[in-house]
């Protein structure tokens, strides 16, 4: 067995690895840059070695700074996770070199699949289905456009040497072409540093469905279930499970098939995904992930397999240690990527210092996660703090359980998605298996957060506010100091006390009735009081029955807010203070901010320059996402502050437009 395992990446899947690698008595070695010092994976490891800045250009993938750090800790083995340099053959390669066994496919089989254009022509040369489109070596952005006008529209535009949805562009106008095709380069460059794309029909709405298959060494090659990864956003997968619902048996085999073939066409070892596009009647080969899966987890679940372990038994040199006929798939098994972005500001991603973190738990509930209370997200990376895993005896079951764990995820200090997932979990198209790869896009609305304030939610957090628990022992306050009393203490009669809760943007006014300093009243907006009674705290809990209805929250303090959890929503209320009230008039002035950290990859404007409303202005790249600024109003450029290139702090003033 290995001796001793290098982990060539960071975050969950780092302490996913290590995880198993301690269960068989491997010795743990992880690689961080500067903004992951101090982060989860780090600690985990036993032994941990600094790879270079923060750019992951110049640290998790730098071929050379990983094999010297390999060689510094004496590692005897390197597992790629996923991601990074998870894909790339000239990597493998150079673990081989340097004598260092590389836990995944050969290179060979890597450079088979890692050109998707060299890899459909193979696909379709063996047979398998195959979408129309153009594969060819002329790369000049003009062929390319003259091809996409040939092929006809809607297509896709992919990186040749890309995988997890990076860098593509959905095109349904001509007149959106040069721009598409300059964008995707430019994600093919910065992420993969390969320029080539390929062309693909595109596909409105199909179903993505995948095979998880395994091979050895020795010649062996067997599936392990399908998938389906429908739920998307931009092209990243944000729910999966196993197997995929709804499909005919007689399907499912030829889909598992297929899956074999492809692994065997290019001599593979080791974990690796066949993907397809399902459109309701035929399956197209898409594409061949040659590394271990985001959602390996949810073929884990369903077969009780360790796919890990499997991973480094093979790089050993062991066989696989079942056969087709020894695996067995039990229930069925749903994940949920819970990620670091805002979904009421549109996705943006969110970095920072995690004030507060908690996961849920359970019999059936598995949590993937790379990050904890303390830890700072980094702008630098992408948004993925950790997966929830949900299993049961039947897919409902499974979507019941994951949505109720995901009500039980809290976080505080960035924004998260949780609650949204849970929302699609619930919903009747993906209950139903109506969903496809457009399920977002086009029922995306009916998933947003409600406009209005929860009247019981505004209740709960007043009393949490006012009466919660301090900061301190529950003996460190004298209950009969009249001063530490918050009951608004009036002699022989009620007493009020009035609080002024910020939500959204808007002043509420909630008064709390006393008497015999216990609570028995709430009021809002001066409407009629409803009572209150049975107030209780248990740690971050707080129960109470408001108006003939049982209410329960979890709630943090932070600063001035108060997150308080009820059920599947997040409520974010501001103390309000009118002593510490803030004001914000650099948009007033003409002012244009990033809503988010991240590098300038594209100034698309001049000073002096005279644009329209919506024009695009400047590009931001974050967390592996390009966001187009564009301007709210017509005007003149002023000052432009960044160039490309630049990295920007949240908040930071892009450039003056004085409005014409």
């Amino acid at each position: 067995m290995i001796e001793s395992l290098l982990v060539a990446n960071r975050g969950e899947i780092a302490c996913r690895i290590f995880r198993t690698a301690r269960r068989l008595g491997i010795r743990t070695i992880a690689v961080y840059s500067d903004a992951d010092a101090t982060a989860r994976h780090v600690r985990e490891a036993d032994e941990a070695v600094r790879i270079g800045p923060p750019a992951a250009r110049d640290s998790y993938l730098d071929m050379a700074r990983i094999i010297a750090a390999a060689r510094e800790s004496h590692a005897t083995a390197i597992h790629p996770g996923y991601g990074f340099l998870s894909e790339n053959a000239r990597f493998a390669q150079a673990c081989a070199d340097a004598g260092i066994l590389f836990v995944g496919p050969p290179a060979a089989a890597i450079a088979a699949m890692g050109s998707k254009i060299v890899a459909k022509g193979r696909m379709r040369a063996a047979g398998v289905p195959v979408l129309p489109g153009y594969e060819g070596e002329r790369q000049d952005l003009a062929h390319l456009e003259a091809e996409a006008r040939g092929l006809g529209l809607p297509l896709i535009i992919k990186p040749a040497a890309g995988g997890g949805g990076k860098g593509m562009r959905i095109v349904h106008q001509e007149a959106e072409l040069p721009e598409a095709l300059a964008a995707a380069r430019r994600m093919a460059e910065s992420a993969f540093g390969d320029s080539a794309l390929l062309l693909e029909r595109f596909l409105p709405a199909p179903r993505h469905v995948e095979v998880q298959v395994f091979a050895d060494a020795h010649g062996n090659i067997v599936h392990l279930g399908d998938r389906d990864c429908s739920i998307q956003r931009r092209h990243q997968k944000l729910i999966e499970e196993a197997p995929a619902p709804d499909l005919p048996d007689e399907l499912r085999g030829r889909l598992r098939a297929a899956a074999i073939v492809v692994a065997r066409e290019i001599g593979y070892t080791s974990a690796g995904t066949v993907e397809f596009l399902f459109d309701g009647r035929e399956f197209y080969f898409m594409e061949m992930n040659t590394r271990l899966q985001v959602e390996h987890t949810v073929t884990e679940a369903i077969t009780g397999l360790d796919l890990v372990e499997w991973q480094l038994r093979v790089a050993d040199g062991e066989r696989l240690p079942l056969t087709q006929d020894d695996i067995r798939f039990n229930g069925h098994a749903i994940e949920a990527r819970v990620c670091a972005e805002d979904p009421q500001r549109g996705f943006l991603p969110s970095a920072g210092h995690l004030r507060d973190l908690e996961w849920p738990h359970g019999d059936s509930i598995r949590v993937d996660a790379g990050f904890a209370t303390a830890d700072d997200v980094p702008d630098t990376y992408d948004s993925l703090l950790g997966k929830v895993i949900a299993w049961g005896a039947t897919r409902d079951q499974a979507a019941q359980q994951l949505a109720i764990a995901l009500d039980h995820t809290y976080s505080v200090g960035v924004h998260t998605n949780e609650r949204w997932l849970a929302r699609i979990l619930r919903s009747r198209p993906f209950l139903d298996v109506r969903h496809s790869i457009a399920f977002l896009e086009q029922r995306g609305r009916e998933l947003e957060d409600v406009a209005a304030v929860d009247r019981q939610a505004l209740y709960l957090a007043a009393l949490a506010a006012h009466l919660g628990p301090r900061d301190l022992a529950p003996d460190a306050v004298d209950t009969h100091d009249p001063w530490a009393a918050r009951d608004g203490f009036a002699p022989n009669s009620r007493a009020t006390v009035l609080l002024n809760l910020g939500w959204q943007g808007e002043s509420r006014t909630v008064e709390i009735e006393f008497e015999q300093q216990r609570p028995v009243g709430l009021r809002f907006d001066r409407e009629a009081a409803v009572a209150v009674t049975g107030l209780s705290f248990a740690g971050a809990d707080v129960t109470a029955l408001i108006a003939g209805r049982r209410v329960r929250g979890h709630y943090v303090m932070a600063g001035e807010q108060l997150h308080l959890w009820t059920g599947s929503r997040h409520d974010v209320f501001v103390l309000d203070d009118p002593r510490t009230a803030r004001f914000d008039t650099h948009v007033a002035r003409g002012g244009l901010t990033t809503p988010l950290p991240g590098v300038v990859v594209a100034v698309a404007v001049e000073e002096g320059a005279k644009v329209e409303a919506g024009a695009k202005l400047m590009v931001i790249e974050a967390m592996k996402m390009e966001h187009t600024i564009t301007a709210p109003y017509s005007g003149t450029v002023g000052v432009v502050h960044y160039k490309s290139g630049d990295r920007v702090a949240e908040g930071s003033a892009l450039l003056e437009l004085t409005a014409s």
